[in-house]
């Protein structure tokens, strides 16, 4: 089936030395996995691989065959070109970063527009602003939205956040939040990408990742952690 539809790129793997597969989440069909043959041999190789970076929103015309098995492009252009993202050293990290968390959370090949429309927003966001410190962790959050699981703030008088129950509890138990991480966490479900950056410092942004990857590996089957989580710290302590 002929598909045209935009496309968020989440990760790419170099192929026999000159093809790349690519991993995109659609705006019509969810993930979506492409063969890209002679990505490095043509010699418009530089143009074409530029494409495939990390969060790209493409516009792209394809072959679906829907039958589990890589499928093809056959026309692509860019839907909305960043301007300051790639010279940015905090902003390609957070890309780099956020591109991995993505790849290993959504698994559906079904449509999930309202996750597309986010994810483009908040990607037009962070290439338009520059208080970007806390971005991610936002981003992190928003996302369990629409993944089904969301954090249940609904009882955050309540001291202590349990893991497990993703939910605030009265108690403190081996699931739950030591009481500074719990308010820490109380404090980001109410954060949205244009609050202060100083409402957090370095040590409790790094708390707060922590606390939100291993709350992804708690509620979504094989979630790996980014192997980009250790650059973005370094890149961190730079703010």
């Amino acid at each position: 089936m002929l598909v045209k539809t935009k496309a968020i790129v989440l990760q790419t793997l170099k192929y026999n030395e000159k093809s790349l597969i690519v991993k995109c989440f659609t705006q019509t069909d969810g993930m979506k996995t492409y063969f890209v043959p002679s990505a490095y041999a043509s010699k418009k190789k530089q143009q074409k691989i530029a494409y495939f970076q990390p969060l790209n929103i493409l516009e792209i015309e394809a072959n679906h065959k829907n039958k589990g098995t890589l499928e093809h492009f056959k026309e692509i252009k860019l839907a909305l070109p960043f301007y300051t993202i790639s010279s940015d050293v905090i902003k390609s990290t957070i890309i780099l970063f956020l591109s991995e968390v993505l790849a290993a959370a959504i698994r559906e090949e079904e449509q999930n527009e309202a996750l597309f429309e986010f994810i483009e927003v908040a990607m037009e966001w962070l290439d338009t602003h520059e208080s970007v410190a806390n971005f991610h962790l936002v981003f992190l959050v928003e996302i369990t939205k629409y993944l089904g699981v969301f954090p249940d703030n609904s009882e955050d008088h309540f001291d202590f956040f349990d893991v497990k129950q993703g939910q605030f509890v009265s108690q403190q138990s081996l699931e739950s939040l030591p009481a500074y991480e719990s308010l820490l966490f109380k404090n980001l479900l109410k954060l949205r990408f244009d609050s202060p950056k100083n409402i957090f410092n370095y040590q409790d942004r790094q708390v707060l990742l922590k606390v939100l990857l291993d709350y992804y590996a708690y509620h979504l089957d094989g979630f790996r952690r980014p192997k980009s989580l250790e650059v973005l710290k370094e890149v961190f302590e730079m703010l």
